[in-house]
């Protein structure tokens, strides 16, 4: 199930369901300790006797505030005669999650209406040695295990604490969890258990008649008790209000920080577009690392989650925010490279937001000889990359500071890690985690990153080594330019593979093997060998299925991509990224105002297969349009903030 929302500060990220539950809850790092693992939080309503959990039944529409990490969630139930409304937020300064939540009693006769929220923590991962208490001195339920403590409480508007709880067990003993002991509208008040623990608190409404009450639920995150009672009192003097409002105008400040002229795109098009960069900053931990997605759903149908920093990922985010002037934010995020980078100058798989090494299916040997483990096209991304941040940025101390150990490191390894007979890199994953062997995507990027290497050198007056890194990045497009353009295939081929001795072409149609020789500057976009390479792809790749919102379109990664596949008669499913950069081709080659307007027409697309909250997936079901895999996925955000920029810029060359 995609998330229909994301909140966070850095530190705290939490995702909402389709219903407005809170079913991800990462801390202390974004990304790493999903304290929620494949729980629930669930919320229910009892009224005259008859008991809702919000889920199935419940109209729900959820969104943000406009420029903000605020959300707004408006939830529905006609037979109950009941709407919620919720406004919610992580507040910026601390890790507090704050829920104000209005009760609208739609019927004409006074009622008591009781609501209820579930709270099942399965702290650092583990579903065993936790606790739950009640604590009279906080008039809260605090959760922890070791050094992760969750404390939850609530107040009415005049002060009071809430009025019901229970504290219990789930998912052992034959026990479902404290949320079956509110369907009867009253709980135990059990006031400890552990192992496997959840709790559920409750609040008491007395509403009139087509009236409404609000109120205020609240978690806490912390390391420690005594840090748990500094918050707890910054709450109390504060107010939740004011932190809602305080942290709505920093988001706002924050999304319009760098004053992009977009008077050349609609208001649907803005809206997108400050929500993406938002939901952007979600998924960047506050240490540096940068997440792929923070969705933990599709565990329930693999191994493993997105909840890892992948370097390709990451630089390419790194790109669209430096473009936006977050220059606090990547800097972090390169330095979190310099730290992780291996002592032989390449970057490995992927992380966890901690700097630790994350999970990887990549062997280290094929028949018994020694391999690279790695997708070098991560590592050289990371450094073109910082190129571009410097050319922005033109931040002279920093790149100084970080030359040595880590441009010189990386371009060393890029430079002698190649085939003397080729000029080509030697083979390692590729972009997508599938295939072996030297990619033309991968092969791109090196020459971009060599050619960056080269900038470096120079601006810093080593000409010896800005020569030798700009002789590596000749020596690899002529590479590409002999061995991975196909002429009769009309376009540049996946890869080749010479581990057994002999060169195995892969002439699979990638949309990659496009886009990386023309984004990344080995060819001009007007040479005759990417333009044929274009129309392969467009012919290949594109969607003309139909489906129950229209005519689906978008574009697929490569032929018989198996990944999440949804019809085994078509070639793959659409994917966000894919399509967005065949629209930044688009945007490049177009020379007039009607040129431009293919591209609106893809945006249009974009902005119809996003969420209402703006969350975009990794792909899409072909038959349906419906968000499939994770979502948000960060690199889509980060394609479609970098595409939006290419069409400003290249309208007011135009214009």
């Amino acid at each position: 199930m995609p998330r229909s929302l994301v909140l966070g500060n850095g530190n705290v990220l939490i995702g909402f369901d389709r219903y407005g539950r809170v079913r991800d809850f990462h801390f202390p790092h974004v990304g790493l300790e999903n304290q929620t693992a494949d729980c629930i939080h669930r919320i229910g309503i009892w009224v005259d006797g008859t008991y809702s959990w919000v889920g199935e039944g419940w109209d729900v529409r959820t969104n943000y505030d406009g420029e903000t990490l605020v959300s707004r969630i408006d939830a529905e139930n006609r037979e109950l005669n009941i709407s919620l409304h919720f406004r919610d937020t992580v507040y910026n300064e601390d890790n507090v999650f704050i829920r104000r939540i209005t009760i609208e009693n739609r019927w004409n006769r006074n009622r008591s209406i009781r609501i209820f929220f579930n709270q099942q923590f399965e702290i650092s991962g583990l579903n065993h040695g936790n606790t739950a208490y009640y604590d009279p001195d906080f008039a809260s339920i605090i959760h922890y295990r070791g050094r992760r403590i969750f404390l939850v409480t609530g107040a009415h508007l005049d002060g009071r604490s809430f009025d019901d709880y229970s504290v219990g067990v789930f998912n052992i003993e034959g026990k479902e969890g404290t949320w079956r002991d509110a369907e009867d509208g009253v709980l135990s008040k059990n006031p400890v258990e552990h192992g496997s623990v959840d709790s559920t608190i409750g609040f008491h409404h007395d509403i009139p008649a087509m009236s409404s009450s609000t109120f205020d639920y609240i978690i806490i995150a912390a390391r420690d008790l005594s840090e748990i009672k500094t918050l707890w009192k910054e709450i109390k003097l504060k107010t939740p209000n004011h932190m809602v409002e305080t942290t709505a105008n920093y988001w706002r400040a924050w999304v319009n920080k760098n004053q992009v002229n977009l008077i050349d795109i609609d208001t649907r098009l803005e809206d997108l577009f400050k929500k993406s960069l938002l939901i952007i900053r979600t998924h960047v931990d506050n240490g540096g690392a940068i997440i792929a997605s923070g969705d933990s759903d599709i565990l329930q149908y693999g191994r493993d989650t997105y909840n890892y920093m992948w370097p390709r990922d990451g630089a390419l985010t790194a790109i669209a925010l430096d473009r936006m002037g977050y220059i606090e934010v990547t800097n972090r995020f390169f330095e979190f490279c310099n730290k992780v980078l291996s002592e032989e100058g390449y970057l490995h798989h992927k992380y966890q937001s901690d700097g630790s090494l994350g999970s990887s299916w990549h062997p280290w040997v094929y028949n018994d000889k020694k391999q690279l483990a790695i997708q070098e096209d991560e590592t050289a991304l990371v450094l073109h990359a910082l190129w571009n941040h410097y050319a922005l940025h033109h931040n002279l101390e920093f790149i100084e500071k970080i030359y040595n150990p880590f441009v010189k490191k990386i371009a060393d390894f890029l430079y002698f890690y190649r085939d003397e007979k080729t000029g080509l890199p030697y083979g390692s994953y590729d972009l997508w985690e599938e295939k072996f062997g030297t990619s033309t995507f991968t092969a791109a990027t090196v020459y971009a990153a060599l050619r960056a290497a080269s900038n470096f050198a120079d601006v810093l007056g080593k000409k010896e080594e800005s020569e030798k890194y700009d002789q590596g990045a000749r020596e690899v497009k002529e590479g590409i330019l002999a061995h991975l353009y196909d002429e009769k295939l009309g376009c540049f081929v996946k890869l080749i593979d010479t581990r057994g001795g002999e060169m195995h072409v892969d002439r699979t149609i990638d949309v990659s093997s496009f886009y990386g020789p023309y984004r990344f500057g080995v060819l001009p976009k007007d040479d005759e060998r990417i333009k044929k390479s274009f129309e392969t792809v467009v012919n290949k790749l594109s969607f003309s299925t139909t489906g129950d919102h229209g005519h689906i379109g978008g574009i697929a990664r490569h032929e018989n991509d198996p990944y999440h596949r949804k019809d085994a008669h078509i070639t793959g499913n659409p994917w966000f990224l894919t399509t967005l950069w065949l629209h930044q081709y688009q945007i490049a080659i177009a020379e007039t105002k009607k040129d431009l307007e293919m591209v609106r027409d893809g945006f249009k697309w974009v902005c119809d297969r996003a969420l209402p909250s703006g969350i975009m997936s990794e792909q899409l079901d072909p038959h349906t349009g419906e968000q499939i895999s994770v979502a948000p996925l960060t690199w889509s955000h980060a394609e479609f903030i970098n595409t939006i920029l290419d069409y400003l810029d290249k309208a007011k060359h135009i214009r």
